[in-house]
């Protein structure tokens, strides 16, 4: 005799909740490239998110190289692997890095994590009573918070000093050390901005986890400081 399993609640909310961080990280790589001036307003379209109007590159290289990151991402959040997405921006012509977007993520339920790890159709695992579901939090809560910060990167325009010359990127992610990598995925320095000043902007939450938001940037001859704009 057979019988269909359902996953607990807290799985079917992490796996959302990791879900709409990742997606959040694919906009926000967009909306940091094009309000910083990396790539030429031309090379993006807009589309409606979040009740915003979001830029996104068309760039067939850009899109091709987000979409590498984002099929991995999606694997390491939904496995609760990841603690950090960072994008810095590095001018092409001295090589330094001038830029630095650094996302860190929380999850606010340990103990689905744990579960995780264990197994999610591991129905020993899964007794009535032994881990309670984290409440909801509204999607209206969640845009709201999430539209915040948007508005904050595009607002970023006004204290971030203008971008010298031609300029790259590269993303960083942070995950545990047991996540499997793939080949073409190498290891990196933390490229820290030197003398750097940070700005601390808004966060956002789901029911399961919740990102911070920090840009350093270099601002010639100044001694590194932490503020909030």
């Amino acid at each position: 005799m057979s019988s269909d399993f359902a996953a607990p609640a807290y799985i079917r909310f992490y796996s959302r909740s990791s879900k709409l961080i990742a997606e959040f990280f694919e906009y926000s790589i967009n909306t940091i490239l094009y309000q910083r001036g990396v790539y030429p307003a031309e090379d993006f379209t807009a589309v409606k998110k979040y009740g915003l109007n979001i830029l996104v590159s068309c760039d067939d290289q850009v899109k091709a190289y987000i979409k590498k990151i984002m099929s991995q991402l999606n694997k390491w959040m939904i496995g609760g692997k990841i603690s950090k997405l960072i994008v810095v921006i590095t001018s092409k012509e001295t090589g330094e890095h001038v830029e630095r977007w650094q996302f860190d993520v929380q999850i606010l339920c340990k103990t689905a994590k744990t579960k995780l790890g264990r197994g999610s159709t591991d129905k020993e695992n899964h007794t009535s009573g032994e881990v309670e579901p984290p409440p909801e939090k509204s999607e209206k809560q969640i845009q709201d918070e999430i539209q915040a910060i948007f508005r904050q990167i595009t607002a970023s325009v006004t204290f971030l000093p203008m971008l010298d010359g031609n300029c790259t990127f590269n993303v960083l992610v942070y995950a545990d050390a047991d996540s499997e990598v793939p080949m073409e995925w190498g290891d990196s320095d933390a490229k820290e901005i030197k003398n750097g000043e940070k700005v601390q902007l808004r966060s956002f939450s789901t029911s399961n986890h919740r990102v911070d938001t920090l840009v350093s940037y270099r601002y010639a001859d100044r001694s590194t400081t932490t503020r909030s704009p």
